[in-house]
């Protein structure tokens, strides 16, 4: 994300969001305590209750499993790996940071915008259950890569990365600053990309500690780690959901999360981060840039973690992603309001909206 000033930007929405960093939202009503004003498109009631209370959901099938598998070879194939040839995953390779050698090791691959990614992003099922959670339909679609995590193991040993013992844990940790006052609304979301057996690792949760967090945080020391729980598993026992290929697990922000190493013998972990949020299209600089990475198929600016493939760009790969209206609008490049922005300079010209 390119630095952002100290405005407050407000979504295009019915429901009152806003946020500084386009990241987390103030929002008058947390996620968990939302009443729904919009009709249901994708999930139950009972499926909305259950993300409320629990802090996550999954939805079968959002994608067809077929596409799934589709992206997955790609994914092997970006990173020159052969699915077929253990020896290829663990070749020695020339860092660019100690984040490069991190990133590598818990497995992301560093495509953001090719067209079989988009059409996760654009796919209507996909977009329905992001815009049932926030009760809201002008969303965005975050620019994430994938993930590909083999056996962990020799070069892809999690031993290779320093333990610590506050902030940030790959095992356990909240995306948001659990010890604010008021806590920031945040969700993110994974499609599997292949069925996933408990010892291949992958997305773990504490749905507990979410449920009880009142409770448990009144409890805690005031100097207590804002990102990483400190809890009895007994009580709050972590908790892994099964996913097969095409599922999209949706979670909040405030639900403690990490992901399990893999320990199987030959089993590989395949995920596409995949989120949505209500559009900020008041922040010019950042729709910019997100129009600009998409056209050029350069890095995404919105996090520092995202650092672009060390050896052959995508730009140098393929071409842009063909984009439907729905994926117009979740980019930024057309307005939700009945602007359509101009593709060449960003100026917003009057337009009915698709």
């Amino acid at each position: 994300m390119p630095a952002t000033d100290r405005h407050l930007y407000r979504a295009p929405s019915n429901v009152p969001y806003f946020s500084r960093d386009a990241d987390t939202y103030l929002a008058e009503t947390p996620l968990r305590d939302l009443r729904k004003e919009r009709e249901l498109r994708v999930l139950s009631e009972e499926d909305f209750a259950f993300w409320q209370t629990y802090g996550y959901i999954v939805v079968k099938q959002a994608v067809p499993a077929e596409s799934a598998k589709k992206l997955l070879d790609f994914a092997w194939d970006f990173q020159g790996l052969d699915p077929e040839r253990p020896e290829t995953w663990y070749e020695e390779l020339e860092f660019r940071s100690d984040l490069d050698r991190e990133l590598h090791v818990y497995g992301f691959v560093e495509a953001y915008q090719h067209q079989l990614m988009w059409d996760n992003r654009q796919a209507q099922r996909v977009y329905d259950a992001f815009a049932d959670v926030w009760d809201c339909a002008e969303l965005w679609v975050t620019l994430d890569r994938l993930n590909l995590n083999p056996p962990n193991v020799r070069t892809r040993s999690r031993d290779l990365i320093p333990a610590t013992e506050r902030g940030f844990d790959i095992k356990l940790h909240w995306d948001i600053d659990s010890t604010l006052g008021v806590v920031p609304q945040r969700v993110q979301g994974i499609i599997a990309l292949n069925d996933t057996k408990p010892e291949q690792g992958g997305f773990q949760c504490n749905p507990e500690l979410f449920r009880h967090f009142d409770r448990w945080k009144v409890q805690q020391p005031a100097d207590r780690d804002p990102i990483r729980p400190a809890y009895d598993p007994e009580e709050f026992p972590v908790v892994r959901p099964d996913l097969e290929a095409g599922d999209l697990l949706i979670w909040n922000g405030a639900l403690a999360h990490g992901v399990a190493p893999n320990i199987s013998t030959d089993g590989v972990r395949a995920v596409q981060y995949l989120s949505m949020m209500p559009a900020l299209e008041g922040h010019e600089e950042l729709r910019r840039s997100r129009v600009e990475s998409y056209r050029t198929l350069s890095t995404p600016e919105w996090n520092a973690t995202l650092l672009g493939d060390r050896d052959k760009p995508e730009a140098l790969r393929y071409g842009p992603a063909e984009l439907t209206d729905l994926g117009s609008k979740l980019l930024g490049l057309t307005s939700w309001t009945g602007k359509q922005f101009d593709d060449a300079t960003g100026d917003a010209a009057c337009a009915e909206s698709a």
